[in-house]
């Protein structure tokens, strides 16, 4: 449909604004839509738009606040904008060229989105001219180049996406300065250097991913714990990282704060998968992704500490040891990742406990004994087991011999006992007699189970 042919059927006032979207309208935007009286932002979004109609300044003209032209066909060249602009946004186009450096005329910018293009070269050194005022600062996926200029960095950034180009050397430093920052997604560049420590004075940073370069050394610096206090997600995946992974105790409060509806996403992997996180997610989603490096050593015990999240992946690394039954302490986890490493023993029957646990894979590792019967390890299908010769029991199809089943039942039982126990002794310590409540606990956890037994039957 022809926007210039049909006007009346096609545009809502709203206020001071002008709403055009999901229209499916295509050719130019017209001329005379900028000459409406009292015009402060206009969205032309979701149509088929190509270009617009009339002389190149048409839109500098007007003194428009927000204009959004996304997810279009717009090609170069780009619009000139005026300066009192302060939110643009023309994601999803076929822009093409270098970013212009004409944008940095524009003294009142605060969120500039131009994601899902095709621009190339490198991110103009200009930007510095926002000095305090951009906020939002996404150029994700595009073709961008170079190194991320350090005076590039506006110091009042709360949300900067630069995923999915070609950025190569190392993060700019200057971001330290962004102490307004909350979200940070690099994912999918070239860039080559050791893990950012220095982040950590950040102290609103919420999502931080690395995900896919050429990070490498330690995690671990000594002068200073590994410490990010408000952090939700946490995706270091698919770099060199080596050595030990100890996450800080403090990353287990995961604040949350609300955003505002400016566009941000971030691709993870959850249930063996790639998903993509937009806007509200961000409020409720908690994940741990530190897969496909180098990391070595034993699962950490701080790990269990972090009860609120959602999705720990830490596969295609070196950890060894037995899988840790405290990770049931983590009674929110939906998704859990051990695959590809060399641990072993056998799988905790604790891991049980975790209701939400919906989707795991424990697959290529040393791993031996029954696989535990509860229904959450059981809905799994047989490949999260694979490649653990020692497994036995479904969902695979090699059945446990005798010893090794009863060894299962065993395990099982003293399970249940301990739980008993547990209950009893928390009981007795509430009735008359404190003391021999104790006293009473102490005998039953002391002695042998066949006599607690036939203690507990006379009690009965």
């Amino acid at each position: 449909m022809d926007l210039a042919a049909e006007p009346s059927k096609s545009i809502r006032l709203t206020g001071l604004g002008l709403v055009i979207r999901w229209a499916l309208w295509r050719g130019q935007v017209p001329e005379w839509l900028w000459s409406l009286p009292g015009l402060e932002y206009v969205d032309v979004s979701r149509n088929s738009f190509s270009g617009f109609d009339g002389a190149t300044d048409v839109i500098q003209r007007n003194e428009i606040y927000m204009l959004d032209i996304s997810s279009n066909t717009f090609k170069n060249p780009f619009p000139l904008l005026p300066k009192s602009v302060i939110y643009f946004s023309a994601s999803d186009n076929q822009f093409s060229g270098e970013i212009p450096k004409v944008i940095c005329e524009l003294d009142s910018l605060g969120k500039l989105i131009l994601s899902n293009n095709n621009f190339s070269g490198s991110i103009p050194r200009c930007f510095e001219n926002f000095n305090t005022k951009l906020t939002v600062l996404h150029l994700q996926n595009n073709s961008l180049s170079g190194n991320f200029p350090e005076e590039s960095v506006s110091v009042g950034l709360v949300s900067l996406d630069v995923s999915h180009n070609q950025l190569s050397g190392e993060l700019p430093k200057s971001l330290i300065n962004c102490t307004y920052l909350q979200f940070l997604n690099v994912e999918d560049n070239m860039f080559n250097d050791t893990f950012p420590f220095w982040l950590r004075v950040l102290p609103g940073l919420q999502f931080l991913v690395l995900r896919s370069h050429e990070f490498h050394g330690p995690i671990f610096s000594p002068e200073g714990s590994l410490s990010f206090p408000k952090l939700r997600i946490f995706d270091i995946s698919k770099n060199l990282f080596t050595g030990v992974y100890t996450p800080d105790n403090k990353q287990q409060r995961f604040i949350g704060v609300s955003f505002s509806n400016y566009s941000k996403s971030v691709v993870l992997t959850n249930t063996g998968s790639k998903m993509e996180l937009l806007g509200i997610s961000f409020n409720i989603y908690k994940t741990i992704d530190v897969s496909e490096n180098r990391f070595e050593g034993e699962i950490p015990k701080s790990i269990s500490l972090l009860k609120e999240l959602i999705v720990l992946n830490m596969s295609s690394n070196a950890f060894v040891g037995h899988i840790p039954p405290y990770l049931s302490n983590m009674t929110n986890l939906q998704s859990l990742d051990l695959s590809r490493n060399r641990l072993s023993g056998k799988i905790p029957l604790e891991l049980e406990k975790l209701a939400f646990l919906a989707w795991m894979n424990f697959s290529y590792n040393m791993l031996e004994g029954p696989i535990p019967q509860g229904t959450q390890i059981q809905s799994q299908n047989s490949s999260s087991f694979v490649h653990n010769l020692g497994l036995c029991g479904a969902p695979l199809q090699k059945t446990c011999s005798g010893e090794e089943e009863e060894t299962r039942k065993e395990d099982q039982e003293e399970e249940e006992n301990y739980q008993v126990l547990s209950g009893i002794v928390a009981a007795t310590a509430y009735v008359p007699g404190v003391f021999c409540g104790l006293v009473i606990g102490h005998i039953l956890i002391s002695y042998r189970q066949d006599w607690f037994k036939k203690i507990f039957k006379c009690i009965a």
